[in-house]
């Protein structure tokens, strides 16, 4: 396994120390070992990837810049388009589709040094909890072999936690970066809607997802971030603006910031006793070095979970109307166009994307468009009416990640509610569109990882990096499972 950060490889790259080849070759040579367990990664891309390399060590040898994450690994959810390279979005119905070109996302972060290896497992098109979902079958969290690792960016998340890749890309429609990020132990971050280009992003619900690191710690997050944020001009939706540097506001303490606890967000019943216990004891240790941490309420929140399951559906019924069996992947022939439609999809769509595409149409559907959907919308309003005031009271807020810790394979797919009900403290921050991070606290009797949510105001990504650098300088950050060791690697 590698404990070590981004940084330290791009560091180690740029100097000359180590060549991008040979880091490139160690973590494909750990997926190798390791991922027939956790099955992380769909597929790996060793020739792409050693062609990358050795371009980077071409440019350090002449003198040339490589980039700031020069020769670190990197892994790419399969909901990101890559030119050539099999994207699949985790379903039967795109198998086999090669995108003519890349994601904005994936390119910026190639720009800045990094090599992708390969694209890791997903709930289908990103629609889930667990990554059970996939049509290619579920991963395993690398802290215990019989459990989720969360999703829908599970397969992300899991590469960073076994140790085969240090940073990761994920999509976060209403927490699928940080509550996979909390389940396996590592640090998640979902920017500020706008903030990341979504061009290459195969869309789920268009006016929520998002781009972000999943990364070992915070500061490799911010640099994954700074490398791929900022405007982009193939993306309507991206904020014209210069995203700011935020590695400089990286700070080791809390000192000065006040915390928000979110009440609606961390008590009750659908909390584990050692998820809140944890996140207690690490609101005392923010409290002891110097940061203040007060109540406040959201009081729409009890709706956001029940809004989101209109919106999130209703967006994705119009977004998945492209997968027809007429212009790529699938096409299972049928007597007429509309046969052919309807036995591709029948064959293509796993069961939770079927359920999710009659609930938004039936939700959008003529009679029932003012009833559900438009009411959802109005909730969506309230809610970002009721984090304007929450941020009156604090700098950054914050909640656990996920009321539980991981659950075991297989327990919650026939209960889509108890499924859905591991987003309940993630998908507010979606419907603001607000940034937010999960990381590391503590873990519970049985070493699973338990996460701690930080929230911060639109386009306030430093204030969010800044707090949850200094809730890591508490607690630290959790090392790597190991469950395929290299030799000479150690345990």
């Amino acid at each position: 396994m590698t404990s070590e950060t981004a940084l330290e490889i791009a560091r180690s790259v740029r100097s000359g120390d180590r060549s991008a080849v040979d880091v490139v070759t160690e973590a494909l040579a750990r997926i190798e070992a390791g991922d027939r367990d956790v099955a992380a990664f769909l597929r790996t891309t060793p020739a792409r990837s050693l062609e990358a390399a050795r371009r980077i060590d071409s440019l350090v040898s002449g003198g040339g810049d490589p980039g700031p994450l020069a020769g670190v690994p990197v892994a790419v959810k399969d909901v990101l388009c890559t030119e050539g390279v099999e994207t699949t979005c985790g379903s039967k119905i795109l198998a086999g589709w090669e995108p003519p070109y890349t994601a904005t996302a994936v390119t910026r972060l190639e720009a800045a040094g990094a090599v992708v290896v390969g694209k890791t497992n997903m709930d289908e098109f990103a629609m889930g909890s667990s990554t059970e979902n996939s049509a290619f079958g579920p991963t395993r969290n690398p802290h215990d072999l019989e459990r989720v690792p969360g999703g829908s960016s599970g397969g992300s998340a899991a590469a960073v936690a076994a140790g085969f890749v240090p940073v990761a890309l994920g999509s976060d429609t209403g927490g699928s970066i940080r509550q996979p990020a909390s389940l396996c132990g590592i640090v998640g971050m979902k920017p500020t809607y706008g903030r990341v280009s979504r061009y290459g992003l195969v869309a789920f619900a268009s006016s929520l997802d998002q781009i972000g690191p999943m990364t070992l710690d915070v500061a490799d997050a911010a640099a994954v971030y700074t490398a791929i944020a900022g405007h982009d001009p193939l993306d309507a939706t991206s904020i014209p603006d210069v995203s700011p540097d935020v590695k400089g506001d990286l700070h080791d303490d809390v000192e000065g910031l006040t915390f928000g606890v979110i009440r609606e967000l961390s008590e009750g019943d659908a909390f584990d006793p050692a998820v809140l216990e944890a996140f207690r004891r690490t609101l005392a240790a923010i409290e002891g070095a110097g940061g203040r941490v007060v109540e406040v309420s959201l009081p729409s929140a009890e709706h956001a979970l029940s809004a989101y399951y209109l919106i999130a559906p209703a967006e994705a019924s119009s977004n998945l109307a492209r997968f027809d069996g007429m212009r790529y992947g699938l096409r299972i022939e049928g007597d007429s166009a509309e046969e052919t439609n309807r036995r591709t999809r029948e064959a293509g769509f796993g069961d939770e994307v079927k359920r999710r595409i009659m609930l938004g149409t039936y939700a959008l559907s003529a009679g029932y468009y003012d009833a559900y959907y438009a009411k959802a919308q109005r909730v969506r309003t309230l809610v970002i009416r009721d984090f304007v005031d929450a941020y009156s009271e604090a700098d950054v807020l914050c909640s656990p990640t996920s009321p539980t810790v991981a659950f075991g394979l297989g327990e919650r797919l026939d209960n889509p509610l108890a499924m859905y009900q591991s987003d309940l403290c993630t998908i507010p921050t979606n419907l603001a569109g607000h940034p937010a991070i999960s990381v590391w606290c503590g873990d519970d009797a049985s070493g699973l990882p338990i996460g701690f949510q930080v929230l911060a105001p639109e386009l306030e990504e430093a204030r969010l990096f800044r707090a949850a650098a200094g809730v890591e300088a508490l607690v630290g950050f959790k090392e790597p499972a190991c469950p395929g060791v290299l030799p000479g690697e150690g345990a």
